[in-house]
């Protein structure tokens, strides 16, 4: 509230006032109360006019302090008559939750990107509200593009399109999807500070109820083991585990096949040039280590001790040598107890045929307890299996434990051999000697 005054021939008055927007969304005021003329508060709050106003707005002040704690303790009546029916086909339920992400939605700017989209395509339905309204229910509720406009009928603000518009929108957001990304990444930088120094990359597939190849859903390796064409995707993600950027490919592809693309789009598009690249083993092969070689982009990526060679095998297995992560301490992993929870390290020098790398060996005794305890667990259905003699025939899973069985043929006359099957100490032992190792190679030499 603040004070406004007004004056006249034979006379200035004083008045508190206070703003409000109305219904129609104009700015306007209202007067709360009259103080008085300037003859009539001299005697009182003078002897000048600066007197006088400086207790007007004292008196504004104030006014302003009740006003707010009316409104902390107002009470709002509803009156609900038990007698009266809801009208038939009339809304009574909305959906509010969207509102707090409309907030992010457009603080990415995204209804800008929007109106660039407009402007190429000339089209005449709202793309920013589809577009937001998908990824609104996305979040909250996630379905179908069918039951997505049906959830996003439930919200305060009503769709301003319809259902067939959403299905012409995707084909144009699927093919502008490569600058929405990259226009995503930039506006992003307006929330906070992107940790674009470390990049993790890793693929998935997404199952589709067909049986039918059909363009890039293909025939491959389920990571839900079902029966069903499949399509891929490669993700990008910045240190702080936030999406980057993604793309798509044939579900029948090498995954290894799906960085050089994707990661050349974040080179150009994105202007990200300075980073470290970091995957598991499946996604750390020679050829892509060699590629985040370049330029300044460097890389950490998961080695398998199981495909070192012979000498770098025996080194990495070797209880000697290690060091305590915190201090450097030398340690000797045999005289450690079996409830220690610290983490040792050593490395040295691995080299390739091109490439001058630094392989690091991680030891937790945490984890190799965990280890020991899963496979201590399948030892003992292995057993369960010699027992019922139901062993499988063949194992697809290598956490099968039927891997523990192994089978020799027995014969003393050279005639057709028995089938002998028993436990194979000796595979047991060979996985043993693998628990609580970890092992990563790396360019960062000095570091």
């Amino acid at each position: 509230m603040r004070v406004i005054t007004s004056k006249s021939k034979n006379a200035e008055s004083f008045y508190i006032s206070k703003g409000y927007v109305n219904d129609k969304g104009v700015s306007t005021s209202v007067i709360v109360r009259k103080l008085g003329t300037l003859k009539e508060l001299l005697p009182e709050h003078g002897p000048t006019r600066d007197d006088v106003m400086a207790w007007a707005k004292e008196e504004a002040r104030l006014e302003t302090l009740k006003y707010k704690q009316e409104q902390e303790e107002k009470q709002i009546k509803l009156t609900f008559h038990a007698d009266r029916q809801l009208d038939y086909g009339r809304q009574t339920f909305y959906r509010g939750g969207y509102l707090f992400l409309q907030s992010v939605y457009y603080q990415m700017q995204m209804n800008k990107i929007c109106r660039k989209l407009k402007q190429k395509y000339m089209f005449k339905y709202d793309i920013n509200a589809i577009l937001s309204d998908l990824i609104y229910a996305r979040i909250l509720e996630p379905c179908s593009k069918r039951s997505s406009y049906k959830v996003a009928s439930e919200f305060l603000e009503s769709p301003s399109y319809e259902l067939h518009d959403v299905y012409r929108a995707l084909d144009v957001l699927g093919a502008e999807c490569d600058m929405i990304q990259a226009e995503v990444y930039k506006n992003s930088h307006f929330l906070g500070q992107r940790n674009d120094k470390v990049l993790y990359y890793d693929c998935s597939n997404y199952y589709f109820e067909t049986e039918q190849e059909d363009g890039s859903k293909k025939y491959g390796k389920s990571k839900e083991h079902r029966p069903n064409p499949i399509i891929q995707m490669g993700l990008f993600m910045d240190g702080d585990g936030i999406p980057l950027a993604f793309s798509l490919f044939p579900g029948n592809a090498n995954e290894q096949t799906s960085l050089k693309p994707l990661e050349k789009k974040v080179l150009e598009q994105f202007g990200c040039r300075k980073f470290i690249y970091c995957s598991d083993a499946g996604l750390g092969s020679e050829a892509i280590r060699e590629y985040n070689h370049m330029g300044e982009r460097a890389y950490i990526v998961t080695q398998s001790i199981k495909k070192l060679k012979k000498e770098e095998k025996e080194w990495a297995l070797s209880p000697q040598g290690f060091k305590r992560v915190c201090d450097d301490k030398p340690v000797d992993l045999t005289k450690l107890p079996e409830d220690d929870k610290g983490l040792y390290y050593k490395d040295e020098p691995y080299t390739t045929k091109k490439l001058h790398q630094r392989l690091i060996i991680t030891y937790s005794p945490k984890y190799a307890l965990y280890q020991k305890s899963i496979r201590d667990k399948q030892v003992k259905r292995a057993e369960k299996m010699l027992e019922t003699g139901n062993a499988k025939k063949n194992r697809k899973n290598p956490n099968d434990p039927a891997r523990f069985i192994g089978k020799m043929a027995v014969t003393e006359d050279g005639e057709a051999a028995d089938i002998k099957q028993y436990l194979d100490e000796d595979k047991i032992a060979e996985e043993a000697q693998y628990d609580g190792l970890y092992a990563v190679c790396t360019d960062l030499l000095d570091d």
